[in-house]
């Protein structure tokens, strides 16, 4: 077999072997995009489908988040203990047998449960992609392939909502989940013929199950406190879930201190640096949830779009970054991340804030080239800045050791935040049960929640413009030149930071 006479980190983007690690790895990973990007736009129809109330909505977007972002980390780990195209491959199957229960769900409670399904089978997957890339390719096309998989990947999330609304007003919103079970035929094959196998060899101790259950938990009674509440009120059942989750979440704080392996090490975040950063994911993250989830139905229920039309006007955010990001990387490694990480997150406010225009009439040509489209365009221009600079600042504000345990933290930050926001933003701006239903009504509320989203960014901006002070990843690249001895590849990691990682950090 092909896997067989391919070592790791021993092959060539340009083998055909090389080209098939690629594709098996974009395709993994785009199944878990795909879904993520395209279930907005489906909510709508899915509402009306299974005669849901918004809560009902709420927990479709964020029972897959939930498991998620409690569980990639420990998906990062066991791929490292036990080998990491077996549990890619593993997560692969989890994913697409979840996809089919959402794909044939009866009811609400169902499709919630099989997003939580989903999610777990993501938690294995996700990290996992990227960890093949870096274990399978020599040194010298590492940087390449990774740019290869940031680009197929970034076209994926272009076509995302694109594909997502024709499937939604085509066939139906459950091929938005069925359309993974061809993806998983190919790509379970591919990957077990030609993708060699990998491991960590200096992973060891017990795994930190008890960590990512508490952490798991208590952002599940965080989120269950702040979707119930619009409807339940104060009642007891929504106190005690939200003083359990807060109770669990110093749980985990505490074990994670106390545990010699925890899944979350404390000492990680006495880098100013990398905390800092991790509060501007957080902050832009959350305005990003907020913002695709509210602004989907927004042009469906109260502009008058279709499925696919909702799916085609946020398009162009999606292409300015893919289009830009590289450039927007290389200005970062020159002018240092203090900037982008301040004007980034100001200009996607000021797109967030241009979405108040939008309303009745927006459907028309005339109203999206003149309420639509400059908001988008304006947010695009804002994440383009932002969005490459942060995760090259995460990679270098940390050892070159630790850059996956930094890079899955900060997924897992952006996980959180957009979990919670979409929890958070309904009952802040005053959104009933019913909300989605009311055109009248779900404009009113959006326009109380869209500064809402702006805010976070504009605190974003702050936290960046106040604690980043030092261009990392121009620093370690210089350090690496005047000892040039420290940078000679070692396996996956070399250390300092070595100029391919930093050039797939900008990216």
């Amino acid at each position: 077999m092909a896997a067989a006479a391919s070592a790791p980190g021993e092959i060539r983007v340009a083998s055909p072997v090389g080209r098939w690690v690629v594709l098996t790895t974009v395709l993994g990973s785009g199944m878990a995009m795909l879904d993520s990007t395209v279930i907005n736009v489906a909510l709508p129809r899915i509402g009306a489908d299974l005669d849901t109330d918004l809560a009902a909505l709420q927990w479709t977007v964020n029972a897959y988040m939930l498991t998620l972002a409690g569980l990639i980390l420990l998906g990062g780990a066991l791929g490292d203990r036990y080998g990491r195209r077996r549990v890619f491959v593993v997560g692969i199957v989890w994913f697409a047998l979840a996809s089919l229960l959402c794909g044939i769900a009866p009811n609400a409670g169902v499709l919630i449960a099989a997003r939580a399904l989903q999610g777990v089978g993501g938690a294995l997957l996700t990290p996992g992609s990227l960890a093949l890339i870096q274990a399978s390719f020599h040194p010298d096309d590492r940087a390449r392939a990774v740019g290869l998989w940031s680009g197929f990947g970034g076209v994926g999330a272009a076509v995302g909502p694109f594909v997502g609304g024709w499937l939604v007003d085509g066939p139906g919103w459950r091929w938005v989940f069925l359309l993974n079970l061809p993806l998983a035929a190919i790509c379970v094959p591919v990957a077990l013929r030609h993708v060699p196998e990998s491991r960590d060899p200096a992973a060891h101790g017990r795994f930190d199950v008890l960590g990512a259950a508490l952490g798991a938990l208590a952002l599940a009674g965080v989120t269950y406190a702040l979707i119930e509440a619009p409807e339940q009120g104060a009642s007891p059942l929504v106190i005690g879930a939200a003083l359990g989750g807060v109770l669990l979440g110093v749980a985990f704080v505490l074990v994670e201190q106390r545990r010699a392996d925890p899944m979350l090490p404390p000492s990680i975040f006495r880098s100013r640096l990398f905390t800092s950063v991790n509060l501007v994911t957080f902050c832009v993250y959350a305005a990003l949830g907020g913002f695709f989830f509210l602004s989907a139905i927004q042009l469906q229920v109260v502009a008058g779009y279709s499925a696919l039309g909702a799916g085609t006007a946020l398009l162009p955010t999606t292409v300015l970054m893919l289009l830009f990001s590289a450039w927007s990387g290389e200005l970062g490694r020159r002018i240092g991340p203090r900037i982008p990480l301040t004007v980034g997150p100001l200009l996607a406010a000021a797109g967030m804030l241009l979405m108040l225009r939008v309303g009745r009439g927006s459907a028309s040509f005339g109203g999206y080239v003149s309420e639509v489209l400059p908001a988008v365009t304006v947010l695009g221009a804002g994440l383009v800045v932002v969005v490459a600079p942060l995760t090259a600042t995460v990679l270098a504000a940390v050892d070159t050791g630790r850059a996956g345990l930094a890079s899955g933290i900060n997924n897992a930050a952006a996980r959180a935040a957009g979990l919670i926001a979409v929890a958070a933003l309904p009952l802040l701006a005053g959104m009933g049960p019913e909300a989605y239903r009311d055109a009248g009504e779900f404009a009113a509320t959006f326009r109380r929640a869209m500064p809402m989203c702006a805010g976070l960014l504009v605190l974003g901006a702050v936290i960046a413009c106040w604690t980043v002070r030092t261009p990392p990843v121009a620093a370690e690249r210089k350090r690496a030149e005047e000892r040039p001895e420290c940078t000679v590849h070692c396996g996956i990691v070399a250390p300092p930071l070595e100029p391919e990682r930093a050039r797939e950090g900008e990216r």
